[in-house]
């Protein structure tokens, strides 16, 4: 590991420490070192690094600043929301305080080249700085001349400074049409699945064995690796979920070499866990909470996750249950369900050969207000008024997404919507306003 970042201009217990922090990134980090160069050393003018979310770039690229005591100034593109602030924080990390209390009210571009200069002449570098940029995507939104003018500072304050500019899209989407200097580009790949077992291993519990955590570990990517390769996410679902894994161990009911039962134990919790993947919507401690009251609860609703059980006024829940009834019945067969004395029609009677299959495997289908309006006044127990309320709980549906609107904002006389909730979703907001739902419904008959 330390052989991949040996380097003549650099000690080798630093290089050694920087390796034992940057696992599954030795790589990498020995690339940037090595476009890095010696400290005392002219290093190239500007360094592009990009990669997706999670990849490591600002970790590789700290540690090796840190630990090789490089001198470095971090400016984060989010928190620099104008031109001013950024000019403040380079002068600031490089120069200190005097020199950032130097810049103008409305600083321009030559002002702060010029203070730069000023203060470069009076404390001459001895090393390389080092510029980084944070999200600097954002720097496509800010000045035109900008971006170009950071990729040749060197040139431009004639000073051995660095910029390294850290983002998540290629940089053919920062080039400007007008050219600019080109950086050098290094690419930071994704982990891959035994890298990620490699790197969430090493957060074990110190009460368990490594290989019981590294069998947790196994477990968790084989829920959740297709559907998110995010390593902060995947250490925060860890974390999460572990104690959850623990709990037949801590009971005395298996062993820790027992892998199936524990699986069995885990699993209903990592799918729950599934659908709120990158979601954050309640924190760590509310959810283990909503896990403990899942377990004491035996309720209609015991069946949903967290991410799909919502409370509902009593009329939304009705509009729901039309919503769906509307987008899973054809049009013709209101008749048959929702209006009194219509007589005997059976299914065979009005069954067309396009409708041998069931509406539910060909999805919700849209339908006008007009249409969700009739069956909710017929399917509701008491005598409901037009209201104003009543269209209010219906936009409420659609910011829920748990109604759709299929038709165009500027359609306002007959807006079509869709249902785009589950089966099992409508049953359970059905119980609990005792409405049996399957008697209605077209494809149940």
């Amino acid at each position: 590991m330390t052989a991949l970042l040996q380097h003549p201009g650099y000690d080798e217990e630093k290089l050694r420490r920087v390796a034992e922090q940057l696992p599954c990134r030795e790589v990498q980090a020995g690339l940037l070192l090595s476009l890095m160069g010696e400290p005392q050393q002219y290093s190239y003018p500007s360094i592009f690094i990009y990669g997706h979310r999670a990849s490591g770039k600002s970790h590789v690229l700290h540690v090796l600043l840190k630990e090789l005591e490089l001198h470095h100034a971090t400016v984060s593109c989010v928190e620099c929301v104008s031109v001013a602030l950024l000019f403040e924080q380079v002068l600031l990390s490089f120069f200190g305080c005097d020199a950032a209390s130097l810049l103008p009210r409305s600083p321009s571009l030559s002002d702060f080249v010029r203070i730069y200069r000023q203060q470069r002449s009076q404390s001459p570098a001895k090393q390389t700085r080092y510029l980084v940029m944070e999200k600097a995507e954002l720097l496509r939104d800010s000045d035109a001349n900008l971006l170009p003018a950071l990729l040749r500072l060197q040139e431009l304050v004639e000073d051995n400074v660095t910029v390294i500019l850290l983002s998540e899209i290629v940089w053919d989407k920062f080039r400007p049409n007008t050219g600019c200097f080109e950086p050098l580009l290094l690419h930071f790949p994704d982990y891959s699945k035994g890298e990620l077992q490699q790197i969430l291993s090493q957060d074990r519990h110190p009460s368990y064995s490594a290989e019981f955590y590294s069998s947790y570990i196994n477990i968790l990517l084989g829920v959740f690796y297709s559907v998110c390769r995010d390593l902060r996410e995947l250490r925060h679902l860890a974390a999460l979920n572990f104690s959850k894994f623990c709990e037949p161990l801590e009971e005395g009911k298996v062993k820790e070499t027992d892998t199936h039962k524990l699986w069995r134990n885990i699993e209903p919790h990592l799918k729950k866990a599934m659908q709120t993947v990158y979601l954050r919507e309640v924190s760590s401690l509310q959810w283990e909470q909503m896990q403990l009251m899942e377990e004491k609860e035996a309720g209609a609703l015991r069946g949903l996750s967290a991410h799909t059980h919502v409370e509902l006024p009593f009329y939304s829940k009705f509009l729901l249950i039309a919503a769906y009834l509307a987008s899973y019945n054809p049009a013709r067969t209101d008749k048959r369900f929702f209006l009194k004395h219509h007589g005997k029609i059976r299914k065979t009677n009005f069954l067309k050969k396009n409708e041998k299959t069931s509406n539910h495997l060909l999805g919700p289908k849209p339908f006008p207000l007009d249409r969700l309006l009739a069956i909710f006044y017929s399917v509701v127990d008491s005598r409901v008024a037009p209201t104003a309320s009543i269209f209010s709980q219906i936009s409420s549906l659609v910011t829920l997404q748990l109604l759709t609107q299929v038709s165009h904002d500027d359609q306002l006389d007959a807006p079509k919507y869709k249902c785009a909730v589950s089966l099992d979703f409508i049953c359970a907001i059905s119980r609990t306003v005792n409405f049996d739902i399957v008697k209605y419904l077209y494809d149940f008959l």
